[in-house]
């Protein structure tokens, strides 16, 4: 008799902390409906509505013990559109969207799921704008909506949520200016947009990574000088000027990559100290005078085609030699001499290029090891090297 009152109970209890809300059910029947299952997909397979407990069936989903939908994870390989009733899942902390074709705009209503800490909607064919309502999501944590085809402006307020770590919105049709930051961003990536005009005057010190690559931003880089706890910054491909700041180049930075700019100086000094293994590729700019001896202990440093004059460094010699660095490209700039000893030899994994600069190619022919679409000049032609140097000492 005890035994039977305790199933009782415990089918009693089921029931009422698992099975799902009236209002959920309804809100998932129109997400079902709005999006389907591609070629060899089965996501939607467990998801029958005349099943007693859909919390512990529904593949994506979790509950509260009230019955309430806590966490949303559609696909992947799904097309569609995203369902309005998104919005009436009110106790939602998490929602994502894994890779498929999913078109159509983001749902408007996000302020009716204020308990919201993540939201990664990513590598779809989602467009429009993003909704104004993502302002009232005070408690979010984490946005992704990289990769898919959204556009408009990007939104002020986005950069002013409180509790924002981590703002991906990568790869997609975003245009304007960066919005002034003062979440406490741990990650911005805006790489791969139609972003212009000049960086605002102040980013979040606790800043750790940064992509604004492949847009068309201009300026000076210098409202990035206080931060010194970046590990990786992406600027490449941008319409930046001006002088590197120095603070960029910290004990914490191992991925540095400013190319294809049109910055004409390094604000760096003997004392700094690149991490072990970092990646710095400044090429493709316009940066002159002598090559820093403080870079030398980068693994990959890529300083071509740049107006880079001088000798290059003992300490970068002694870099390859040690193993330190691994990768050393040079070419294209106005170099006058590799000290390098005839008795040394570079260890095999080694790859070193030199060529189109203003030196004796007889101490490096060899050793260097540029890449195949490099041309295969060794030297400038004097000419070129006489003018430039003349004009830089008459100028």
């Amino acid at each position: 008799m005890n035994y039977t009152f305790f199933l009782l109970l415990l089918t009693l209890v089921h029931s009422t902390f698992s099975s799902l809300a009236p209002t959920d059910q309804a809100a998932l029947e129109s997400i079902r409906d709005s999006l389907t299952d591609m070629p060899g997909s089965a996501f939607f397979s467990t998801w029958d509505f005349t099943t007693p407990d859909p919390c512990s069936t529904f593949a994506g989903l979790t509950c509260t013990s009230l019955g309430r939908v806590s966490a949303l994870s559609l696909g992947p390989n799904l097309s569609g559109s995203l369902s309005p009733s998104i919005s009436n899942l009110t106790h939602l902390t998490q929602l994502v969207l894994y890779p498929g074709l999913v078109t159509g705009p983001l749902p408007p209503r996000f302020d009716t799921l204020p308990l919201l800490r993540v939201i990664s909607l990513t590598r779809n064919r989602l467009t429009g704008p993003i909704p104004n309502s993502f302002s009232s999501l005070s408690y979010l944590h984490t946005l992704d909506l990289s990769y898919n085809q959204l556009s408009g402006s990007l939104p002020p307020f986005l950069t002013t949520l409180p509790r924002l770590k981590v703002l991906v919105l990568a790869s997609n049709r975003f245009s304007d200016n960066v919005k002034p930051v003062s979440s406490p961003l741990l990650h911005l990536d805006l790489k791969m947009n139609q972003i212009s005009g000049q960086l605002p005057p102040l980013f979040p010190t606790t800043l750790q990574y940064l992509s604004l690559a492949g847009n068309s931003i201009s300026g000076t880089i210098n409202p990035l000088e206080p931060l010194t706890d970046l590990t990786y910054i992406d600027l490449s491909m941008n319409r930046f000027t001006g002088a590197i700041p120095q603070s960029l180049f910290g004990s914490t930075t191992t991925s540095m990559f400013l190319q294809r700019n049109n910055f004409t100086s390094i604000n760096a000094t003997s004392l700094l100290m690149l991490p072990q293994g970092s990646v710095v590729d400044l090429s493709h700019n316009s940066i002159s005078g002598e090559l820093p001896p403080s870079l030398a202990g980068a693994e990959s440093l890529f300083l071509n085609n740049n107006r880079f004059t001088g000798e290059i460094p003992e300490e970068y010699i002694k870099s390859l030699i040690n193993g330190t660095t691994e990768t050393l490209f040079l070419q294209h700039n106005y170099l006058t001499r590799f000290p390098w000893n005839s008795g040394s030899q570079l260890p095999d994994s080694v790859s070193l290029c030199l060529s189109y600069n203003c030196m004796d190619t007889d101490p490096v022919v060899g050793l260097s090891t540029c890449p195949i679409e490099v041309a295969p000049l060794l030297s400038r032609p004097a000419i070129q090297c006489s003018r430039f140097y003349n004009h830089s000492s008459t100028g």
